[in-house]
């Protein structure tokens, strides 16, 4: 008798998980008619503050979100050289926002494909899409003001175009995670700067003011999504997930946060500085692993992270603690931003 009790209780458990993605689902569609954000209407594009050259020591990186900007070598430098790359580096960023955002609207598009009539997803997923589209726009406007042409990916990581469709149509699963994969680490980047009350340049601040908005409902149903599909899926299935989640955050994470070789050579920044800030250095690990915090909760809460796993996230050096609620903000462990001279 106890096996009969046992699977209706879990039917009943994947009746509840299916109704509160219905509603959460129903929720972010409401979000998103009832607040857009248009780019081209909340940003003051015109302002004279917004001139890319309008007070460009603005534009010198700041130390709460960049390594770079924090680092002996980049401290050293004359002003204008650190205005000349951090323009650089600002530009490049932005680039790779628009090539992830790109990928992540390729396979969404072939997602709903898959989606039945009525689906309250496919609604969700097409207003993401708009979304994201509308921020490619936000991004290469910025781009284009600043002036610079910027290789953005590296070219290893932009194969990723020829696999972003095929992956999502193999796995709706792997995209989601693919997608965490990108937008925590950019996430938690922005979260950090705008938390600093650093003085950033007025265009990056409003580019990343936007984008953080909308994000919290792209990050909340990528989490929402995997809570409603990986406890459905068979012991097997889940354990070779929790082995493939953590490789894609490696991934996806550096293809977005490591800049390619073409910046460092450009901007004459010697490849020991380079190795430091992004792969060697016990500041480089810590602060990788930082942008999964929130995916390291996710893990523990939908049964991917088993022993075997754990030894993944820890060889990727991407373990640590998982965060208490989504978005907490990182209190220990981080370097204080100090004032500029």
């Amino acid at each position: 008798m106890s096996a009969p009790a046992h699977r209706r209780t879990s039917d009943d458990d994947i009746v509840a998980v299916a109704e509160k993605y219905t509603e959460t689902l129903r929720l972010l569609s409401a979000a998103s008619v009832d607040k857009p954000v248009d780019p081209f209407v909340t940003i003051d594009w015109e302002h004279p503050d917004f001139d890319p050259d309008a007070r460009p020591e603005r534009w010198i990186l700041p130390r709460s979100g960049d390594p770079l900007g924090r680092h002996p070598w980049y401290l050293a430098l004359p002003k204008e050289r650190q205005i000349e790359i951090g323009k650089y580096r600002q530009a490049n960023v932005t680039k790779v926002g628009i090539q992830f955002e790109a990928l992540l609207i390729s396979g969404m598009a072939q997602h709903i494909l898959t989606l039945p009539n009525n689906s309250p997803e496919f609604e969700y997923c097409s207003h993401e899409m708009i979304e994201e589209h509308r921020h490619t726009m936000m991004f290469q406007e910025m781009v284009n003001r600043i002036g610079i042409e910027v290789p953005g990916m590296g070219p290893l990581t932009s194969l990723l175009k020829h696999v972003a469709i095929p992956v999502t149509i193999a796995s709706p699963i792997i995209m989601f995670m693919a997608i965490l994969g990108g937008e925590e680490p950019i996430d938690h980047v922005q979260k950090d700067i705008l938390r600093s009350g650093e003085d950033v340049h007025p265009i990056m601040r409003g580019v990343m003011a936007v984008h953080i908005a909308e994000e919290a409902r792209h990050i909340s149903f990528a989490h929402a999504a995997l809570k409603e599909r990986v406890p459905q899926r068979s012991a097997a299935e889940r354990f070779a997930l929790s082995l493939v989640f953590p490789v894609l955050l490696f991934v996806l994470g550096r293809a977005v946060v490591t800049p390619p070789r073409a910046f460092f050579t450009d901007m004459g920044i010697p490849d020991s500085v380079r190795r430091e800030l992004f792969f060697e250095s016990d500041e480089a690990r810590r602060v990788f692993a930082d942008y999964f915090v929130d995916v390291r909760a996710l893990a523990e809460e939908i049964g991917l992270m088993n022993p075997v796993a754990r030894r993944f996230w820890k060889l990727l050096e991407i373990d640590g603690p998982a965060s208490r609620y989504r978005s907490e903000p990182l209190r220990v462990g981080r370097p204080e931003p100090r004032e500029r001279a």
